[in-house]
């Protein structure tokens, strides 16, 4: 099962946009997680290491640490 993930996610009061898939596997769930070169670029300029963001999204992702949009529920797209 896999599933495409868009939001966006804050780093010092910055809002950036990111892309992801989210999959099952044996051995777990993984999280591949993309940035716009817009997005890469704005990271840069502000002096973040781009790996270390993503890095940290995808564990953040996978951990199910994050917020939803009004109205939307985990329950909706939870696999039980």
């Amino acid at each position: 099962m896999a599933a495409k993930i868009n939001g966006t996610f804050e780093i010092d009061d910055n809002s950036f946009e990111f892309l992801a898939i989210a999959f099952g596997r044996i051995g777990g769930q993984n999280i591949g997680a993309k940035l716009s070169e817009e997005t890469e670029s704005k990271l840069k300029t502000l002096e973040y290491n781009v790996e270390e963001v993503i890095d940290e999204l995808q564990k953040k992702l996978i951990s199910g640490d994050l917020s939803l949009p009004d109205g939307l529920k985990r329950e909706s797209f939870i696999d039980d």
